[in-house]
């Protein structure tokens, strides 16, 4: 009897909507989309804009100390996907990033927070090129911390970053959206 109280007590809860899930959107990104010619890179053949989609994310959990945000396509014929973008120490009072924030100057970024080394080579967001066949998928994930920072610098390869971003999370919410050539 004492456990179909406490079911029925948190079903009731989850109804009423008191319990908000931490959630991402983007006007760039559409989940289940295709990206745009603006968030596609400009390098090895590709001709976009090489542009850091804007987003926003709300109800983080409680606890949050900061975020980080990243931009992986698992599809990538690497064997290990690639990192088109990775930032962490997002202080936990920032709420959106705004387009075009991922530049190399990282104009935009909430103050303390630190891009980390793509799979391009560099500290900035690098957008969508792959190879021409199938459309693959770039995963645009925000991550709500336990911990004001990560301890990393601009050189940390995005599977560090991922790795203690994975140590560390309280919850993550995220929009996926394909491009092919």
């Amino acid at each position: 009897m004492k456990y179909s109280i406490t079911a029925a007590l948190a079903a009731m809860l989850l109804a009423s909507g008191q319990a908000s899930a931490f959630e991402v959107a983007s006007p760039d990104i559409k989940d289940g989309g295709t990206l745009k010619i603006e968030q596609v890179a400009n390098v090895f053949g590709c001709k976009g804009g090489n542009v850091s989609p804007a987003l926003g994310w709300k109800d983080a959990p409680e606890g949050t100390k900061s975020f980080v945000v990243t931009l992986y396509d698992p599809d990538a014929p690497t064997g290990s996907g690639w990192w088109h973008w990775t930032v962490f120490d997002i202080p936990a009072s920032a709420k959106s990033l705004p387009s075009g924030a991922g530049s190399t100057e990282g104009t935009g970024l909430p103050a303390g927070a630190i891009q980390g080394r793509t799979d391009f080579g560099t500290s900035a967001f690098g957008g969508a090129c792959p190879p021409s066949g199938p459309a693959h998928r770039y995963r645009l994930t925000v991550t709500a911390l336990k911990v004001d920072k990560l301890g990393l610098d601009s050189n940390a390869s995005g599977a560090l970053v991922g790795y203690m971003t994975q140590a560390n999370a309280l919850a993550s919410a995220s929009i996926t959206a394909t491009y092919g050539q």
